[in-house]
């Protein structure tokens, strides 16, 4: 269950913008309704279409002898063909349904992150999964060539451990069917920061033992209580959130959790890359996103929150600490630092968690927007639902601002100007 919270009211200056009109609302969830009819992007239908379950499934099964020797998975991507999966994996790791299965990926052109990662991985029990729309970014096809080369993976008893996720009729389709190795696909109309619940996502993390059904329940449960207007909370925050963005052009991600973050990284990638865009009217607009862990980064970034530019609204993500009552801090008393006792025989979950009431009052009691999102447990279905929850409020600031949020052209400059260079 999740619940959510919001306190942009909290500054009476504030208190007008935060309750938008009935009108305003209709005008935002129309724009989402038209974006999901006229399908300008295929992650609406994610959540309840059965490919990417049936396609995971049909592998598996086919290849049951094969995985029982697998002991390493390789995942070779960027962007958003990594980083939705870490993210979940990152959150969820703890679950006992997870397999004893070691999880690497190779993502930075960086040699000395490279051979890090690969020193001990080794061809016989290891499994390379190749994730990229095209197969021409870049970075994926040169560690793809890489990890080639290295493991012999073209030679013909070696292909097993060889799959490609890729569009339907890509280069890396066509060169997996000449080479007879096993490819999934995926719709060519998802962007990859929105592909975590297709079989970008799906199929590595049903390797790894997690419940995507779950995942996909989730995520679909919320979808569709949203276009039943029951999530007004998100349209009100994207009206929020877009109508300020002079005046709060930064939005941060404070998650009060570890596991949190490369989820982070992921609402980054998927904020960043959605909104900064050109309007129709050729006008630059976006919003830019902020990743932070809680208590850690109280002691680097809460200062200038506090007491700096009243430029940024804060998201805070915190946890149901009711299941966590281990460990405790002991009840020791220390010369010198009898200022600490307080928090003694208090176990480490309340401690965290008083930190983040702190310090989200503390930010309030300064004027600055908040709100928060309060998970009561990790799991898969948590998950789903705060993955389409981020990613529908992208869609609805992005209408707001009268972008395409599913389009990357400042991207694909970069990469053009990389291959002039070369």
């Amino acid at each position: 269950m999740l619940t959510f919270n919001q306190y942009f009211d909290k500054n009476p200056e504030l208190k007008h913008l935060s309750h938008p009109t009935k009108k305003a609302l209709d005008n935002v969830f129309d724009i989402i309704c038209m974006e999901r009819q006229e399908k300008k992007s295929a992650y609406f239908e994610l959540p309840f279409e059965k490919k990417a379950l049936q396609d995971s499934i049909n592998y598996i099964q086919q290849n049951q002898s094969f995985l029982k020797n697998i002991k390493n998975i390789v995942i070779i991507g960027i962007g958003g063909s990594s980083l939705g999966v870490k993210a979940i994996e990152g959150i969820l790791s703890h679950l006992p349904c997870r397999k004893d299965i070691l999880l690497t990926f190779l993502e930075h052109t960086d040699p000395i992150e490279i051979e890090k990662s690969l020193i001990e991985i080794e061809m016989n029990n290891s499994l390379f999964l190749i994730i990229s729309k095209s197969g021409t970014t870049i970075e994926t096809s040169s560690l793809m060539k890489y990890v080639i080369e290295r493991y012999s993976l073209l030679e013909n008893l070696n292909k097993t451990h060889l799959v490609f996720i890729t569009d339907e009729n890509s280069p890396l389709h066509f060169l997996a069917k000449d080479e007879n190795i096993n490819v999934l696909t995926i719709d060519k109309n998802i962007g990859g920061r929105f592909s975590v619940l297709s079989t970008v996502g799906i199929f590595p993390l049903m390797l790894l033992g997690y419940d995507v059904k779950a995942l996909l329940k989730g995520a679909g449960d919320f979808e569709k209580r949203f276009f039943e207007r029951k999530e007004e909370h998100l349209l009100k925050k994207a009206i929020f959130l877009a109508k300020n963005r002079d005046r709060f052009p930064i939005n941060i991600l404070f998650s009060y959790s570890s596991a949190f973050r490369d989820f982070n990284s992921w609402y980054v990638q998927l904020w960043g890359e959605s909104l900064g865009k050109l309007d129709i009217y050729g006008k630059k607009v976006g919003l830019t996103p902020i990743s932070l862990i809680g208590s850690i980064d109280q002691h680097s970034f809460l200062q200038l929150i506090t007491q700096g530019l009243m430029d940024k609204t804060i998201t805070f993500i915190s946890l149901n600490r009711n299941k966590y009552t281990e460990p405790i801090i002991p009840n020791i008393k220390l010369k010198y630092l009898e200022s600490t006792d307080f928090v003694n025989k208090t176990s480490f979950a309340k401690l965290l968690n008083l930190q983040q009431i702190a310090t989200m009052e503390t930010i309030q009691n300064e004027g600055i927007p908040t709100d928060q999102i309060e998970i009561d447990e990790l799991c898969e279905e948590s998950i789903g639902k705060l993955i389409i929850y981020f990613e529908l409020l992208t869609s609805c600031v992005g209408g707001i601002f009268n972008i395409n949020s599913y389009d990357q052209p400042g991207v694909e400059f970069g990469k053009i100007r990389l291959r002039e260079m070369f």
